[in-house]
């Protein structure tokens, strides 16, 4: 469907940061700007993917370059 246009280290990074995020919606419970941190869904999912819709619409990749 969407071709892979992010590489291996933005990938783990987007990751890394979208499990923080959600992480931080559970261990603030009262906190009043808890459901912002559930943005935090879109880099983990995006990085699960290895596709960014953003990245595509700029015509970006952090992927290496395919080699003959």
């Amino acid at each position: 469907m969407f071709a892979k246009n992010v590489g291996s280290v933005d990938r783990m990074l987007r990751i890394i940061v979208g499990l923080i995020l959600l992480s931080l919606f559970f261990i603030y419970p009262g906190a009043w700007w808890r459901y912002y941190t559930l943005i935090g869904v879109v880099p983990l999912l995006t990085g699960l993917m290895s596709t960014c819709p953003l990245y595509s619409i700029l015509g970006l990749s952090t992927c290496p370059a395919k080699r003959v």
